[in-house]
């Protein structure tokens, strides 16, 4: 009789804990878990891309610099240089910029702000053809005069507002695979930036 009053509160104990334990399992919501999954779904496919080049353009050229010497009005010495140059222009995007809420208990994916492009323009010179003469040489300051001309040159040829647009364009489609993501997890995306009309979301 003794180990059965010890046992019976004992008993009830562990019963009385169940009973608690499957109160409170019950009265948790799994679908929070669920939500909080997306989140970092949406999230971390975001981070994947990171700064994200959108638009790659190279072009080349040649050009032909003259320089000489000219006596009362004409010309007694003269020299050239050919270059060569090739230029990379590229638009890419910092997504560690894009600014963004989840809104995981009204199932909403907001964009509160987009990164500016940025815009690298590498060109790269070299010397085609030195044709020098014995009176007028050419010195290693005419040749850095040269290639840093041929630079300007080639930097200013590249169209960076027709970049920019076509960047944009780019970044959209890229974006857009974000957004198919977010609405196959049955999120509606909120554009508060006003840039993302192109998509029609």
């Amino acid at each position: 009789m003794r180990n059965l009053k010890v046992i019976l509160p004992f008993l009830a104990g562990v019963i009385l804990m169940m009973i608690l334990f499957f109160s409170f399992r019950s009265c948790l919501n799994p679908a929070e878990k669920t939500e909080k999954s997306d989140y970092y779904i949406l999230t971390n496919q975001i981070s994947k891309m990171n700064k994200m080049v959108v638009l790659e353009q190279n072009t080349s050229s040649m050009q032909k610099t003259k320089m000489g010497y000219e006596f009362f009005g004409k010309e007694v010495s003269s020299n050239s240089i050919i270059t060569y140059t090739k230029t990379n222009a590229q638009v890419s995007y910092d997504l560690n910029k894009m600014k963004m809420e989840v809104d995981s208990i009204n199932k909403k994916l907001i964009i509160t702000e987009l990164p500016e492009p940025e815009i690298r323009i590498t060109p790269s010179v070299e010397i085609q053809s030195l044709d020098d003469s014995f009176f007028n040489r050419i010195s290693e300051k005419d040749i850095k005069n040269v290639t840093q001309k041929a630079k300007t040159t080639a930097i200013n040829s590249i169209d960076q507002n027709r970049l920019k647009s076509e960047g944009k364009e780019q970044l959209m489609e890229n974006l857009n695979t974000i957004f198919v993501l977010a609405k196959a997890l049955n999120y509606t995306i909120e554009d508060q930036t006003g840039k993302l009309g192109i998509l029609k979301l």
